[in-house]
């Protein structure tokens, strides 16, 4: 496989594909429910914002979701889930579908991305622990896995406590 990534929006006939692809990834089906659920909530859901990274065929390997959240009352942007196909791990699928989502999210107007994931994967993309911007989660987490990112230098990250979409149950 060559390192060559198409990426896009998803598209309707694609979310079976997204569906498989989370399914793939994930030890349970919990991440494939939660964009599901994420996809089917409109104060979640923001079109444009849910991208696939694509093989030389087109086929969908990885998949990157933006959702709205809020840090206390600042609308924000949550990436999460984000998956790629166990076969196409580590060959650059994930990073081009979350370029591809946060460029995106520039090219809307939003102004700030949380993230809780890994540590050592997200800073690529200019996250930063969120602690150090005084952002905060009600439930307890690694202070080193809740990590933000603001999209541009006219607008710093605000402090405060983000608040997910229903859908993740937080």
């Amino acid at each position: 496989m060559g390192n060559t990534w198409i990426t896009r929006g998803e598209t309707s006939a694609e979310i079976a594909a997204v569906r498989d692809i989370n399914l793939a990834a994930f030890p349970t089906p919990a991440e494939a429910g939660l964009v599901d659920a994420l996809r089917a909530d409109p104060t979640a859901s923001i079109e444009g914002l849910s991208l696939v990274a694509a093989d030389e065929a087109g086929r969908p390997v990885g998949h990157a979701l933006l959702t709205r959240c809020h840090i206390d009352t600042t609308p924000a942007l949550c990436l999460a889930p984000c998956a790629v196909r166990p076969e196409h791990q580590r060959t650059g699928a994930g990073t081009a579908a979350i370029s591809a989502a946060l460029t995106a999210a520039r090219s809307l107007g939003e102004h700030h991305v949380v993230v809780l994931g890994h540590p050592a994967y997200y800073p690529r993309f200019g996250f930063t622990r969120a602690s150090d911007h005084g952002i905060g989660l009600t439930i307890d987490v690694p202070d080193d896995a809740l990590m933000a990112l603001s999209l541009d230098a006219d607008h710093p990250l605000p402090s405060g406590t983000v608040h997910y979409a229903a859908p993740f149950g937080i």
